[in-house]
């Protein structure tokens, strides 16, 4: 049963959990009771730069950039400050002690690296002459110099190809950076950024390293699932691990109905609901598009290991006789059973959606095709398409095409689907039209 729909939810997504056999209705600050919804969406290009001025003299060099899958975030891991050293009362705040990386940029930037574009090194004190430049790996020509008091820049002779990926060394130690008045950076710090804009396959990777995607990253040259080529930071840590060429294979267990609509590197439908189960999970706006702090969040994410809490869903309905829903998770079936579709004069179209609208329970209200009002109270509501939605309803029958157009259950199967039909997973529905179906 169908013709009611609620607005998309304003804000934060609720989460429910697939453990939970009866989750909790998800807010939706603003929602209707009548009309269709559709669920707007913005592209949008996300610029930030840190344009600073500093100064100490002209350096040159050549630099290095490494080629992997683009990073969309500047991770920096500089030395902690040390604690200013007491002094004689009365005087104020004590001298630094070391030598410290205040910014690096671009960050977080998908502006192209050029020329007009150069990178940016900010430091708490202005560096001697003599201080060794930074590097990147490999080497590409440009030059660095001082700009102001406290920065250096480093202009590159031509464009760096888009969606390359820069690893940038700012050396430390003995040998290390040393301001005009002795000052050292302690040890060395390590920038790792993108040239011209995110990557798709990157950000891919990283959804299926936290399991929102049903795949496993395969780096070229390595038979081991998952391996990376991992990125060092300061005292050995790995803030992100940058992995190398490779491809993402899907792990066993999907139909052909969900895997046949992959194609690596390319924005699509399977990309959109990955994207909003981790905006749901992460707090963020359900938007399903690629901006500078859903990259922020899933950067921070991977660095602490925070894995998809509901796992992988998919479910396929089957316009055939009988009718019926199957639900796949992490790999295997979870559920199969009969459903209705729309009848000849209200079809369900056929298509794949992500799941953007979760209530347990309303009542659908709206007009039958021959103008008479209805209002049928349903449970276990997951909206997937516009009005069209997955949920339970009372009939005498199920497995033949006969609702208003949504996907109609048993009280039972609408229950146990509910928890799997979480913010973002995927429903396909197929089949031929309900008048030709035999």
């Amino acid at each position: 049963m169908l013709r009611t729909t609620p607005a998309a939810p304003t804000g934060t997504a609720a989460k429910v959990p697939p453990q939970s056999a009866t989750p909790a209705v998800p807010g939706a600050p603003g929602a209707r009771t009548r009309g269709r919804h559709r669920n707007r969406r913005k592209n949008g290009r996300v610029k930030t730069g840190v344009v600073v001025a500093l100064a100490c003299g002209l350096l040159a060099a050549g630099t290095t950039f490494a080629l992997h899958l683009g990073l969309a975030a500047a991770r920096v891991n500089a030395p902690a400050a040390s604690a200013p050293s007491t002094g004689t009362a009365g005087r104020g705040a004590a001298a630094a002690t070391t030598l410290q990386v205040l910014s690096v940029s671009p960050d977080n930037s998908a502006d192209p690296l050029t020329p007009a574009n150069p990178v940016r090194i900010v430091f708490s004190a202005p560096l001697t002459a003599k201080s060794p430049l930074p590097t990147f790996s490999p080497a590409v020509a440009g030059r660095w110099q001082s700009v102001g008091n406290n920065t250096i820049v480093f202009t590159p002779s031509a464009a760096v190809a888009a969606t390359t990926e820069e690893t940038l060394l700012i050396p430390g130690g003995r040998s290390g950076e040393r301001s005009v008045t002795g000052l050292t950076l302690t040890a060395s710090v390590t920038a790792v950024f993108q040239a011209g804009g995110w990557s798709t396959l990157r950000l891919e990777q990283l959804l299926a390293q936290l399991g929102y995607l049903p795949m496993t990253w395969n780096p070229s040259g390595s038979s081991q699932p998952g391996s990376t080529v991992a990125a060092s930071y300061l005292k050995g840590r790995t803030v992100v691990a940058v992995p190398a060429s490779g491809v993402l294979s899907w792990q066993s267990g999907y139909p052909a109905a969900l895997t046949s609509q992959w194609q690596p590197g390319k924005s699509g439908v399977i990309l959109t609901g990955a994207l909003m189960a981790f905006e749901a999970n992460e707090g963020l706006p359900m938007t399903g598009n690629v901006t500078s702090g859903l990259w922020q969040a899933l950067l921070s994410a991977v660095e602490r290991g925070q894995s998809n809490p509901n796992g992988y869903a998919f479910a396929l309905v089957v316009k055939a006789h009988p009718e019926t829903i199957t639900i796949w998770h992490n790999g295997r079936v979870v559920m199969h059973g009969v459903a209705n579709t729309g009848a000849p004069a209200t079809p369900t179209p056929n298509g794949t959606w992500p799941v953007y609208l979760r209530r347990a329970a309303q009542v659908m209200r709206g007009l039958y095709p021959n103008g008479t009002p209805y209002a049928d109270p349903v449970q276990y509501v997951s909206f997937f398409n516009g009005d069209y939605a997955v949920h339970s309803m009372k009939r005498a029958s199920f497995g033949t095409a006969q609702s208003l157009g949504c996907v109609e259950l048993p009280l039972n199967e609408a229950k146990q689907a509910y928890p799997y039909l979480t913010y973002g997973s995927l429903v396909t529905v197929t089949g031929p039209a309900p008048e030709t179906a035999s």
